[in-house]
């Protein structure tokens, strides 16, 4: 392909591209079968290349209609991946560049920046001047990051947990905590049964008189207690642990404190809302996601620790091959987490923040939030509907609860009556489970949501609950 041909096909690209991004006449989620897909191609590899105009009809026709729409209006599943133009151009860009960022010698212009765009955060979230910023792909690889340097604190790299003589190293999450704190607990080898679990309160927070307690009973027992990991904004319902007393127990027993805020964290930059991270001075380590909440593009995850030598003393490693002469001079981002390749990820999020601006962005946030109040105010004032939980944020849990149907049948017909308005395909939810309850979560963050798409959910959810009721009663 010379150059000519890649612009007038690029041009091509990106007129789909502006139709798409304001198009909303599709199903959020596609009717599509395990294997529709995989039947509509080819077993085999082409032998010889084909023209970019077959390629690109093939991705209209088999995958587009094919596709989970994450960044349509009537998106409200899981939390939001957002996209936005300005982070679209930017990783644009970044393909074009095709850099890899291991280090400030393969990259300057992306490890600086990088350094004053997690600055920009860390001011504008109201986090301490204290923490120092890295660009992560997923907070589950944050979390992970953050354990092992938890772990290492214990030589457990020199020797390995196996060849360890002194007891086992215990972490400790709520009972609500997101699961990819079990998955980092296996692959850093604590070992689940070293997962404790503490308990959460009514409104679903860790409990942290319980965690002292468990902290005590496995020093009494002989345990090491090594991290614990609480929650700002759990994925369940966004419950908001308390972190100033959990950061002060971790104090008291020389403890790692990780603080996991992947959803809620963009929230901060809302003065109203940093009351969920009052104490985080005290956490070791901070974690959220820009690509959730924040107009920027999967993947970019922000992670903050209070000192970087504990980092680095569990991922430096530097070859021959890869010293340079500035090595002592500039952060290499290598050697702040797992990847030794590196996306250019700051210049999406530089993009994002110049053309938005912190106001801009705090303005996204209020309407969403407002959204989501209104929601909780329609809830509250129907007979046939009731919140399972309050909550602050943009995620709204609910359930039905109409005055005929028995506690025993409830979570079948919210399991129901949700598959109902999934499937009429301009809205799309998700739910958990709290305490058993079956509980329908609407998540109001896609940058294209306003209020009528949320209007339309609610008269499908009543709409189809109507049904459903009818249905019963024959």
């Amino acid at each position: 392909m010379t150059p000519d041909e890649f612009r007038t096909h690029a041009h091509e690209l990106v007129d789909w591209m502006a139709d798409y991004l304001s198009a909303t006449d599709y199903q959020v989620v596609p009717p599509t079968k395990p294997g529709d897909v995989r039947r509509l191609l080819p077993a085999s590899a082409p032998e010889n290349g084909e023209s970019f105009q077959s390629i690109f009809e093939d991705f209209r026709q088999l995958i587009v209609p094919n596709m989970t729409h994450w960044n349509h209006p009537g998106w409200f599943a899981y939390f939001p991946a957002n996209n936005s133009p300005p982070s679209i151009l930017a990783e644009m860009l970044t393909a074009t560049l095709g850099a890899q960022c291991m280090s400030w010698q393969t990259s300057p212009a992306a490890t600086e920046l990088e350094e004053v765009v997690m600055a920009w955060l860390a001011e504008a979230c109201g986090l301490p001047s204290t923490f120092r910023g890295v660009i992560q792909d997923t907070a589950s690889t944050a979390t992970l990051v953050a354990l092992i340097t938890a772990r290492e604190l214990h030589s457990a790299g020199q020797i390995g947990l196996s060849g360890k003589t002194e007891k086992s190293l215990r972490v400790y999450a709520s009972d609500q905590a997101h699961s990819s704190i079990d998955k980092a607990v296996k692959i850093a080898g604590f070992g689940l049964e070293n997962l404790v679990r503490i308990p959460t309160d009514s409104d679903f927070a860790m409990d942290p008189v319980a965690l002292r307690a468990a902290i005590l009973a496995d020093i009494a027992a002989g345990l090491t207690p090594c991290a614990v990991c609480a929650t700002v904004g759990t994925t369940s319902s966004t419950a908001i642990d308390p972190i100033r007393m959990i950061g002060e127990i971790c104090q008291e027993f020389n403890v790692w404190f990780h603080v996991d805020a992947a959803y809620a964290g963009t929230a901060t930059l809302l003065p109203e809302l940093r009351w969920m991270i009052d104490g985080v001075e005290l956490a070791d380590s901070y974690v959220f996601n820009p690509h959730k909440w924040m107009l920027t593009n999967f993947d970019c995850t922000a992670y903050f620790v209070k000192d970087p030598s504990s980092l680095l003393a569990a991922f430096e490693l530097t070859p021959e091959y890869l010293r340079t002469t500035y090595d002592a001079e500039v952060p290499n981002f290598r050697d702040w987490g797992i990847q030794l390749g590196r996306r250019f990820r700051a210049l999406k999020l530089w993009f994002v923040l110049r053309s938005y601006g912190v106001s801009g962005i705090q303005a996204l946030l209020r309407d969403h939030i407002q959204m989501a109040s209104a929601l909780r105010e329609k809830v509250r004032l129907s007979p046939d509907f009731e919140l399972v939980t309050e909550g602050v944020l943009g995620l709204v849990c609910l359930r039905a609860n109409p005055a005929w149907a028995q506690e025993a049948e409830l979570n079948a017909l919210n399991q129901d009556l949700m598959a109902a308005v999934n499937a009429e395909g301009h809205s799309y939810m998700t739910h958990t489970r709290l305490r058993d309850v079956y509980t329908i979560r609407v998540s109001i963050g896609q940058w294209r949501t306003r209020e009528e798409h949320v209007d339309v959910l609610w008269d499908a959810l009543n709409r189809s609950l109507q049904n459903l009721s009818a249905d019963r009663s024959i």
